[in-house]
């Protein structure tokens, strides 16, 4: 097996490659073109975020058997034709779902309780403790669009404090368990205090938040992105935040987040989220932990070992 990681990794998965007895070669600063001259000298890739894996890329890699995500999403790499090449497609979704649980548990409280606005005007010398009231997540409808590993690693988390759980998922059939119950979207939409996304990006994801999704909830929610930031349409939400129909918003991915090139439209989107006191955010950090770091690793591993001895 001579396998290609053409981006950053943790060093235990060197140690790892070498235990099963295949050869890699690391090359995180390669390019698209770099990968694209070499990947046909190798069965396997690695990735993470860097590099779209289209026809382009796998076309002339006539002996690429496998692609390794070291991530949960696969929206990095062409499926339809990775299927049509036979060419196998990995992913680590259980690797950092318990980190993005954590993540979203910690944003929500956050934003819940004002902590992160608090602490800003403590440190700038103002101690407003009626300003700061908080509300409780106890006893909360929370709604989950996507119950795979991430949603279910949050739901089990939710369950410590009393809420409601309400999930959605429209690729599972009989998927409620003691944390959540099945529901539908529009049930989702009728209860739910705090909506949390949990979803892929794909066609039929893209900006499935907009203006009408906001407007059909019946109440006030507090809404919750760790997924893709192309899921939601920021615009919208901001447009929910200024009319009180989003009463809060916790935001780890955005639209566009190479905020260089940002146009003059997500420029002041940005400029109203990050001037508000009712947004956390974060920089695409909900699965970026150390232990998920070496967690991501074992589970690829695991994975392409099992898929060896079926293949």
């Amino acid at each position: 097996m001579k396998i290609l990681i053409a981006d950053s990794m943790h060093p235990s998965l060197f140690t790892m490659l070498e235990a099963e007895g295949w050869d890699y070669a690391y090359h995180p600063e390669y390019r698209r073109e770099d990968i694209i001259n070499v990947l046909p000298d190798y069965e396997g890739l690695f990735i993470r975020s860097k590099t779209f894996v289209d026809q382009e890329v796998i076309e002339p890699a006539k002996n690429l058997r496998f692609i390794a995500r070291a991530g949960a999403g696969l929206d990095l790499i062409d499926l339809d034709v990775a299927k049509e090449k036979g060419i196998e497609v990995f992913h680590a979704g259980e690797g950092n779902r318990d980190a993005v649980a954590e993540h979203m548990l910690g944003m929500l409280l956050g934003l819940l309780a004002n902590i992160v606005k608090a602490d800003k005007e403590v440190r700038n010398g103002i101690w407003d403790r009626e300003g700061n009231r908080g509300v409780e997540l106890m006893k909360k409808t929370v709604g989950l669009i996507g119950y795979g590993n991430n949603g279910s690693a949050t739901a089990r988390r939710l369950s410590g404090f009393g809420c409601k759980v309400l999930a959605y998922d429209k690729y599972r059939d009989d998927y409620g368990d003691q944390y959540a119950e099945e529901a539908s979207l529009e049930r989702i939409m009728a209860e739910a205090d705090i909506l949390s996304l949990h979803i892929p990006l794909t066609e039929e994801t893209k900006y499935l938040i907009n203006k009408e999704f906001i407007e059909n909830f019946s109440r006030p929610f507090y809404l919750m992105n760790l997924s893709r930031g192309k899921v939601a349409d920021l615009t919208a939400v901001v447009d929910g935040l200024k009319s009180g129909k989003i009463i809060g918003a916790c935001l780890d991915v955005l639209e566009n987040e190479k905020l260089k090139t940002l146009t003059a439209d997500q420029h002041a989107v940005f400029d109203y989220l990050t001037g508000s006191d009712r947004v956390v955010l974060t920089p695409h950090i909900g699965g970026w932990t150390h232990e998920s770091y070496v967690r991501i690793n074992e589970v690829l591993l695991r994975q392409i070992k099992d898929w060896l001895v079926l293949a």
